[in-house]
Order: structure tokens, then sequence, then C-alpha cells
């Protein structure tokens, strides 16, 4: 039922998906999406935290020899595979293009942006810096380029992966190596 919600909130909007509609492409009684899911908009939220929150750290594979560059590199090769597994579902639901302006959504999406920024942190060793907080900033910021990338990429085509991919990586060894340590205060 979930996949098959995934796949049509990508296709159409918000309004536009019935739950009766995808009862029946999940060759499901629609009672059962009620049972799981309650109402449209639960399942709708349900498609957004799917869309939106990461593996638990164990379960993403990183590179824990090579440069920076290099471990930015596989990072944002798994975050274009994550994205490209739901392409248009995935930037509906982070542009808020599904119920518009709902503070649920808000909530989902705000709590995603601050782990990824935590992962992100960890990631480089900073967890524990007094300026944790700044460094984490600077990682939402960040995801918002990353957001907007991917809409380029997927929606409107005017940049290909590739393209996408290398503006990720460059901007993030910038943030990590440039930007990080003046906040941090080491530079």
């Amino acid at each position: 039922m979930l996949a098959c919600a995934i796949e049509m909130f990508g296709e159409r909007p918000y309004a536009a998906v019935s739950t009766a509609e995808l009862a029946q492409r999940a060759g499901v009684a629609r009672g059962l999406i009620n049972h799981y899911f309650g109402n449209k908009r639960d399942l709708y939220l349900a498609v957004v935290r799917r869309m939106v929150t990461l593996p638990r750290p164990g379960t993403m594979v990183m590179p824990l020899e090579g440069s920076t560059r290099e471990r930015i590199d596989a990072s944002v090769s798994w975050l274009l595979d994550t994205i490209g597994e739901h392409g248009t579902t995935w930037v509906k639901v982070t542009g808020l293009e599904g119920i518009g302006d709902d503070p649920e959504v808000q909530r989902i999406l705000d709590e995603a942006d601050n782990a990824a920024a935590e992962r992100v942190v960890q990631m480089v060793g900073l967890s524990d810096s007094l300026h944790s907080a700044e460094l984490r900033a600077l990682v939402r910021c960040y995801g918002g380029l990353v957001k907007a990338a991917g809409r380029e990429w997927i929606v409107r085509g005017s940049l290909n992966r590739a393209q996408v991919h290398n503006l990720l990586c460059d901007t993030l060894t910038t943030l990590i190596t440039e930007s990080f340590p003046k906040v941090n205060g080491s530079n």
C-alpha cells in the first residue's frame, strides 16, 4: 500500500489521489488503508516520512579510508541514489507541494533536516564541538541546495545527475574544509 501511495503521490497532486483508487491499484480493500494508515492525510504523512527518513548510521556504508573528497563523493552518490529511487515523489514532499502549509508535514521535514545535519556533523567528527549547533545550521543550509538541485535534475531536467553530483560534492567539500573550520574557530 505504501509503495503504491509513493507512486501515486509522485504522479499527481495530493488532491488528485483518492484512497479508493489507491486501494484498487494496491489490490486491497479500502478499509485496509484506513486500518493501517487512518485517513488520506495520515497516509500522505507516512509517505513524507518514508521519503525523508535516512537509514540508521549502521546501514549506510561509508568508506572509512580515503580523502575527505572521496568520502564526500561516496556520500553524495548514496544520496543521489536515494533521491533518484523515488524522484518526483521526493521532490514533491520535500518542496511542500503535497497538501500545502501543513504543520505536521513541516515538523517531519524539519526533523529530517536536523537528523541529516547531525549525521554530517558526526561523519566529519565534530559532534563534540562547542559550535556544533552552528555547524548543523550550515548543513541545513546545504540541505536547501540539495532540494533545489534535486528539482533541477528530476523535474526540470536542466541539470543531469553528474552535474548535480559535482555541484553537491564541491559545495559539501567547501563546507567541510573551509566553512566548518571558520565557524569552529580553527581558522
